[in-house]
């Protein structure tokens, strides 16, 4: 492929892809434009330039002047550490112009004349901070690439406009707006009067994390339902609670709006009831083994660690330990809880999600958290418990 515009080079950049495709249309042609779709390693993203862009990075900054990371980059950062295979799939990827362009591919390299990022900048902030301590580990991770080659720069500023212009009302601001939320807000307050529950998608994360991220919490009771409350039609199974967070959050939804039905499902009801009594203790939990100090001496290479400490757990490890987890709900005063049997310690739990992980994920936590058969494995752990406590 290659193009050329009528005004001389003043900013050269070549960057590594994996592969590019013309789409360009007839009106495109017409108006002596090109574009390009194709999908690039996320290491080149990092050397692109944003002037062109009506938003840099939101997070950039130093000291007082320093944001806090919006949802977006929350999403983005988890699904590179999460989930580092669908990331080219489940992020919208970068949108690029550039006065002229060429690719060459022998060598895969997208030779780019004046270009810019023009919608992603957020993307490439993310990633940046990701190859800061996951550089080793993202050969294999890609991120779409939109690629359009004019020198109109009054079109330039108009595609700018329109690629950052967002407004739409989603899921979470629906659900907030209609009270869905405020139950379980309410339960969790009681517990701790500090804490609340992102409403809306606009609100950021809090610096002293006093704001709950709404469908990870749900996504958590998920996991934690037990299967005497399972609702959902069809097979048993709670892989799609580690990264289906618009499932999680509709299924609440059906479940409040069954629950508040006068010809509402009873178990609707009881699953409700469980979701409002559990709320505090799964956030807990959550958090809990997020940093759990039982992993240290695994030498698992996924979890974060500062020195012997462990920072943070990924969650495809977490979830189906959650889900083992579920076992244990019981309803006791007309309150559900978890309660693990201090014959069964954490120790025992992580030295058996570290066989499975490496033995059946192939020390991958994405793969670990999707599989049925990495769940299934340690739910039989802890059903051998429960049995033996029932005897």
């Amino acid at each position: 492929m290659s193009t050329s515009a009528k005004r001389p080079a003043a900013s050269i950049i070549s960057i590594p892809f994996h592969s590019i495709r013309n789409i360009s249309s007839p009106a495109d042609h017409a108006e002596k434009r090109l574009v390009y779709a194709g999908q690039m390693p996320i290491t080149s993203v990092i050397g692109l330039p944003t002037h062109e862009n009506v938003r840099g990075y939101l997070v950039e900054g130093e000291g007082k002047l320093k944001k806090s990371p919006t949802q977006v980059h929350l999403a983005i950062r988890e699904t590179l550490k999460e989930r580092p295979s669908v990331f080219s799939v489940l992020n919208s990827g970068i949108v690029i112009i550039a006065r002229s362009s060429s690719a060459d591919e022998k060598t895969r390299l997208l030779t780019l004349t004046n270009s810019s990022i023009i919608n992603g900048s957020q993307t490439q902030g993310v990633i940046r901070e990701y190859l800061k301590s996951n550089g080793s580990e993202a050969d294999e991770v890609f991120v779409k690439f939109e690629l359009i080659v004019t020198d109109d720069d009054d079109l330039i500023a108009d595609i700018s406009i329109a690629r950052n212009f967002q407004n739409d009302v989603q899921l979470l601001s629906i659900a907030g707006r209609k009270g869905e939320l405020d139950e379980l807000e309410a339960r969790l307050k009681k517990s701790n009067s500090s804490l609340r529950l992102r409403k809306s998608e606009s609100e950021r994360p809090s610096e002293t994390n006093d704001i709950i991220q709404t469908e990870k919490l749900l996504q958590v009771i998920a996991a934690l339902t037990p299967q005497e409350l399972w609702w959902k039609q069809g097979e048993y199974s709670k892989t799609y609670t580690y990264s289906a967070k618009a499932t999680c959050l509709k299924d609440f939804r059906r479940v409040y709006e069954e629950a508040k039905s006068d010809d509402g499902d009873d178990i609707m009801a009881q699953a409700y009831q469980f979701s409002l009594d559990i709320a505090p203790q799964a956030w807990e939990i959550y958090t809990h083994w997020k940093e759990n100090q039982a992993f240290q001496g695994t030498g698992l290479r996924s979890i974060e660690r500062d020195g012997a400490e462990i920072i943070e757990v990924p969650d495809g490890i977490i979830f189906p330990i959650l889900a083992a987890l579920s076992q244990f709900a019981v309803k006791k005063r007309n309150v559900w809880k978890i309660v693990q049997p201090a014959e069964l310690d954490d120790e025992e739990l992580v030295a058996s999600a570290k066989r499975v992980y490496m033995d059946m994920a192939k020390s991958k936590p994405e793969i670990m958290g999707k599989s049925r058969a990495c769940y299934y494995a340690l739910e039989q752990i802890t059903t051998i418990y429960k049995r033996l406590l029932k005897k």
